[in-house]
């Protein structure tokens, strides 16, 4: 009776599977929305909902081509299938994608094979679970492609692998999507270490892959380090890791500089930095700054500051992205758990005796203009804020 439930959930998700194939906009390729300028609406207004949709649809299911990277180079796509699926390994089971902090959107699971899941009928130990999910698109941040057999060909990172989550109200991990939230459970290294070939790795960093699967281990969940890639500092002179917490992307409206540390750029450069530089995606890319030999070897070997792909498949989705993320607001503390009273005791501290309030100003939290400092105005030591352009953190 068990074997013939799974048969007919099967059955569903690959009918569903066909149904959203048609009305769902979501192939990194074509970047179309379904938005309509009403007749009534205003240039502006319409302008700025087309943006919105635009720039949702890339934070969330663009891989600005970076298959070439993750797929082509790395091999991750035959680790998550696994031998049985037509890759290596034992492939990746949604119990162990969780555990490694990856989240699934509960709104494109179809309801019987939510039914299925909470049953326990679903074998949450089976890789082919999770291709499964990745059809439906339901692992948030990863993006599946697969041929006629239903073989995993390829897999792209997005946006949102790192700053999205979900509020688990189907299961941990499981839940509606909630955009802009930093993954602060995702262990980036050690899904990057399940990749079959870490040669690309090795090669750029100059070390063995003994050396990069350390390095990748000692960042744990929702930590990652952006400037690696630059100037090749894994881990920091007390011997800690190097990596910082993955920053959110919410609540960032009226900012100028973004990020921890200072001299980089806003929104828009970060967004061109990650999808050409971190993602490894297929676009264009300029800062001569990061030709500095000294400062960036990494960097400068591997020709960072500047970077030109045809066809440019980044571009062309800055613009939307931006608009969507300066949208994003911070969120609110539920009454669940907000303490009005201790919150009011804590504003009277910032605002007053502490002085935070004299660099984060209320109500944007930062300074408004070049909101840096330098570390020893803010009482905190220098490594991080060395490895940055400028030599200061972000307020």
């Amino acid at each position: 009776m068990k074997k013939n439930r799974l048969l007919l959930v099967s059955m569903g998700i690959a009918f569903f599977i066909v149904s959203i194939s048609l009305i769902q906009c979501t192939n990194s390729a074509n970047g179309n929305t379904a938005t309509t300028p009403k007749e009534s609406e205003d240039p502006v207004s319409a302008n700025a909902r087309q943006m919105l949709e635009e720039g949702k649809q890339t934070f969330r299911f663009e891989t600005f081509g970076d298959e070439t990277y993750w797929t082509d180079a790395l091999q991750l796509n035959k680790a998550i299938a696994g031998e049985k699926n037509g890759g290596v390994g034992p492939g990746l089971s949604p119990k162990a994608a969780l555990a490694a902090g990856l989240k699934v959107d509960m709104d494109v699971i179809p309801a019987d094979v939510a039914k299925a899941i909470k049953a326990g009928e679903v074998n949450l130990d089976d890789p082919a679970v999770t291709l499964t999910l990745l059809q439906l698109n339901a692992v948030v941040g990863v993006k599946g492609t697969f041929d006629a057999n239903k073989k995993l060909t390829a897999i792209g990172i997005t946006c949102a692998s790192c700053h999205s989550t979900v509020d688990d109200a189907f299961l941990p991990g499981i839940g509606h999507r909630l955009d802009g939230w930093a993954n602060r459970d995702l262990n980036v290294g050690a899904i990057i270490s399940m990749a079959p070939n870490l040669k690309p790795l090795t090669d750029a960093l100059g070390v063995d892959a003994a050396t990069v699967k350390k390095v990748l281990a000692s960042w744990g969940p929702g930590k990652f380090d952006a400037l690696l890639n630059l100037d090749g500092k894994a881990f920091r002179p007390d011997g800690k890791s190097a990596a910082t917490l993955i920053p959110e992307a919410f609540g960032h409206a009226g900012h100028t500089l973004h990020t921890w540390t200072g001299g980089w750029g806003d929104v828009t450069y970060w967004n061109a930095y990650v999808a050409n530089l971190e993602l490894a995606g297929n676009g264009t890319f300029y800062d001569e700054r990061l030709n500095d030999a000294k400062k960036y070897p990494i960097a400068a070997k591997a020709g960072f500051g500047n970077k030109h792909n045809t066809p440019d498949m980044v571009t062309s989705k800055l613009a939307a992205l931006q608009f969507y993320q300066l949208a994003i607001p911070s969120p609110k503390a539920p009454d669940s758990i907000y303490n009005k009273e201790g919150a009011q005791r804590g504003m009277l501290v910032f605002n007053g005796k502490a002085k935070c309030a004299s660099c984060h100003v209320p109500p944007l939290f930062t300074e408004p203009g070049w909101n840096t400092h330098k570390p020893e105005d803010i009482c905190i030591d220098d490594f991080q804020s060395n490895r940055s352009p400028d030599g200061t953190y972000v307020t």
